[in-house]
């Protein structure tokens, strides 16, 4: 069988979210007992919780709910390029070692040395030009470690209004740790909720 690298955090109740979404909570509506066969919870999460997609809809007021997008993005040949400890920002210059004529449509960036367990109010995002460079060779899909494509005080969200210009779809909230850089398929569908900002996505990796 082909490896699997799993590329998301785990989710539950100290998970960590943007300050002021809302966190992972998680009831019981049924427990198993005499007269009730089955354990059935009811859970509250921001769609941001975790590695998630987000949709036009999260940065353009007209945009499209993640329901409605097409899976092909979220599928298929990517690479992972690593800019560890690149500062603020991923520029050119921080990831032009691993683009070459041969990339493919997706392009996850690392940015960690290790995924943190808490908030980081300093992480790092995606220079806008790195973006539109991208979109430039083709790609259709950036990913990142981080919360955001944009810094976590950005008010404007210049990389946001990038991928809106360009039609690119995003991931965020991945864990790269033990991801080497190179080659793999990415397997990362969203859910299909017909009026959300963002969805959840099991992201992984397999061996090509």
């Amino acid at each position: 069988m082909q490896k699997l690298w799993d590329i998301s955090p785990a989710i539950h109740a100290g998970a960590p979210v943007f300050p002021g979404d809302t966190p992972y909570q998680q009831q019981w509506c049924a427990t198993i007992a005499p007269g009730c066969p089955v354990n059935v919870s009811a859970i509250t999460m921001s769609p941001h919780v975790g590695a998630h997609a987000d949709a036009p809809l999260h940065y353009d007021a007209q945009g499209a709910a993640v329901g409605e997008l097409p899976l092909a993005p979220f599928l298929g040949p990517c690479r992972v390029v690593h800019a560890i400890g690149c500062g603020a920002l991923i520029t050119w210059e921080h990831i032009a070692h691993a683009v070459d004529a041969n990339l493919p449509p997706r392009v996850l960036v690392r940015t960690y040395a290790q995924a943190p367990v808490q908030w980081d109010g300093q992480l790092t995002a995606y220079a806008p030009d790195t973006i539109a460079r991208l979109a430039d060779r083709g790609v259709l899909l950036i990913g990142i470690d981080t919360a955001s494509i944009d810094p976590a005080d950005s008010k404007t969200l210049d990389s946001h209004q990038v991928i809106r210009r360009r039609g690119l779809r995003v991931l965020e909230n991945l864990v790269l740790d033990d991801v080497p850089e190179g080659d793999y398929e990415l397997i990362a569908l969203p859910l299909k909720l017909t009026s959300a900002d963002a969805s959840p996505v099991r992201a992984v990796l397999r061996a090509l």
